[in-house]
């Protein structure tokens, strides 16, 4: 019943996600191992109910609607606002309780009750391995329906809304596998008890990592540094603490593993397509100069694709297509994953809304954010900005000036660097520990909230 599948070994655990958007289902993948390559999706899986999957496809189809109308002027806002309120995250400050449900988490529970999910439960209740989801919907059916197993909720946000914890939140037993420490607090708030809360960082592919001991993501690291670094203003400043880190690092412009290379990212729904076209607009000569590579991932919609490619050839770098500007095309969604991790192995700025894939700078990769969309990634941005990881975007139709004078004094390279030391690397493994119940050996992460 696999809606998704890699190498497939013997599962460990059921790693359950929704292909909505792509944050809940980039979580997943990161955690695959767990499931022996299988990812089912609780809205998408051979024999769901037609009933479950219309209720699915229709909050999707409304959820994709607002986020591409949103930048139309006023309708656009409207919708995108009343839409928010919906998810609205309460401020944080005074600590209080608020634990009372909100009307999103009524509505969703209303649904529960009249058997939403109850199908997903009962099939995988046979086989009952410890249950890892990316999304709370699917942890409160787990829940509802006596679940024999364990439950595990994976938080995907800097901050969450009222609906990521259950109505009764105190006779819960769901298990919170925490991105940050504000997650941590926030569902304290939110009525979860504490022993149910363990903060592990988010997810990110072992690909990137490379275990413990971080043997993939320093070398990744020492090459983009490099590459972020061009008159060595950063390497002067921080030499003792990063040959403490990363070993004596040489750049010579010759023996850079590849060029400088900038990934701008669209989300799911392919709400800020046109800002990609902007971003390779004010790029064009230095990729026809060779002084930067440009990946446009449109994600898994041919559109997207398509969209790009044309705008590569409009603007007569036709030549550079697959070499200095590569717009990839995926065959499927896990595809898409896989790709996106391979891509990212030699990204040194990666240009993204700040999503889940803010979380992607604990790897020591500098994030440049297109503006926000919805309350969850206003928090993101915040987070992201405290760790010193990423930085919001200037006016990308003088990027070519902008980022130029950024990487020259160093500053991007500083943003690599702080996002690896600051936010967490190891989520994946934290969680892979917690799940089958092993003794970890990697080392617990401080509650900064």
């Amino acid at each position: 019943m696999a809606t998704h599948s890699h190498t497939t070994k013997t599962p460990r655990a059921w790693v359950v996600d929704v292909n909505m958007g792509y944050g809940h289902s980039r979580a997943a993948y990161a955690l695959k191992d767990l499931s022996g390559g299988v990812i089912l999706s609780a809205n998408d899986y051979p024999g769901i109910p037609a009933e479950d999957q219309k209720y699915w496809r229709e909050s999707r189809k409304i959820y994709e609607f607002i986020s591409r109308m949103k930048p139309i002027p006023v309708v656009g806002n409207f919708l995108f606002e009343a839409m928010d309120y919906w998810q609205q995250i309460p401020d944080f400050y005074p600590r209080r309780d608020l634990s009372k449900p909100n009307a999103q988490l009524k509505q969703i529970f209303y649904m529960i009750k009249k058997g939403f999910g109850k199908h997903l439960i009962e099939k995988l209740s046979e086989n009952p391995l410890p249950f890892v989801t990316t999304f709370f919907i699917s942890a409160f059916f787990a829940d509802y329906y006596d679940y024999p197993g364990e439950i595990w909720c994976v938080t995907t946000d800097a901050d969450i809304s009222r609906a990521w914890a259950p109505i009764d939140p105190k006779s819960s037993r769901i298990k919170y596998l925490a991105s940050n420490g504000r997650v941590v607090e926030r569902l304290k708030l939110y009525g979860v008890r504490a022993d149910h809360i363990f903060l592990t960082g988010f997810p990110l592919p072992k690909e990137l990592v490379g275990g413990p001991k971080d043997t993939v993501v320093k070398n990744l690291l020492a090459d983009r540094l490099c590459n972020l670094d061009p008159n060595g203003i950063f390497h002067d400043r921080y030499q003792r603490t990063l040959k403490e880190e990363l070993g004596p690092i040489r750049c010579k412009k010759s023996s850079a593993e590849h060029p400088l290379t900038l990934t701008y990212s669209v989300g799911g729904a392919g709400a800020q397509r046109a800002l990609g076209v902007k971003i390779l607009q004010s790029l064009k000569s230095r990729i026809a100069r060779h002084e930067i590579r440009l990946n446009l991932m449109a994600g898994y919609r041919k559109d997207g694709v398509l969209f790009y490619r044309n705008a590569v050839k409009e603007l007569g770098l036709k030549k550079e297509l697959g070499t200095w500007v590569n717009v990839p095309e995926h065959p499927s969604r896990a595809a898409y994953f896989q790709d996106f991790t391979d891509v990212l192995k030699t990204t040194d700025i990666l240009w993204t809304k700040p999503s889940e894939m803010s979380f992607y700078c604990g790897l020591g990769i500098a994030i440049v954010m297109a503006p926000p969309i919805g309350s969850q990634e206003e928090f993101n941005r915040v987070w992201l900005t405290y760790m010193g990881g990423g930085v919001s975007q200037n006016d990308p139709r003088y990027t070519d000036e902008w980022l130029f004078d950024w990487i020259a004094s160093g500053g991007v390279a500083r943003m690599a660097w702080s996002g690896y030391i600051e936010a967490p690397t190891h989520g994946t493994y934290r969680i892979e520990d917690l799940v089958l119940g092993r003794e970890s050996e990697i080392h617990p992460l401080p509650l900064i909230v």
